[in-house]
């Protein structure tokens, strides 16, 4: 005869479905400001909406990184050696966007 293996079911974790809510509404919270500010902030200031869109897209994908990745709660030493890389990669994408306006301009 052949064995029938019994499947085990678990409790939901409450405290699993809590975070997971809680970091679905902030983000929702963050994401409407930013709809918020590029449907009522005039084109006047364009530079003011694209810092603040980009501080806030830093923040959801650090909060993104730290909940779902499980990065919030390791050592410091271990976030640093991802982060310190990360914002390397994007000093390096500013300095060429901006070396490459500036070729841009000579050749024009």
């Amino acid at each position: 005869m052949e064995e029938v293996s019994q499947i085990e079911v678990k409790p939901v974790n409450k405290e699993k479905v809590k975070l997971f809510v809680k970091v679905t509404i902030i983000l929702a919270v963050i994401t409407a400001f930013e709809f918020l500010i590029a449907f009522t902030v005039p084109h006047e200031y364009k530079w003011l909406r694209i810092v603040v869109f980009i501080v806030l897209t830093i923040f959801k994908a650090y909060y993104i990184v730290a909940e779902f990745m499980h990065l919030g709660h390791e050592k410091k030493s271990l976030k640093l050696s991802i982060v310190l890389p990360m914002l390397f990669i994007v000093f390096l994408i500013f300095i060429l966007l901006f070396q490459a306006d500036a070729i841009l301009q000579v050749l024009s």
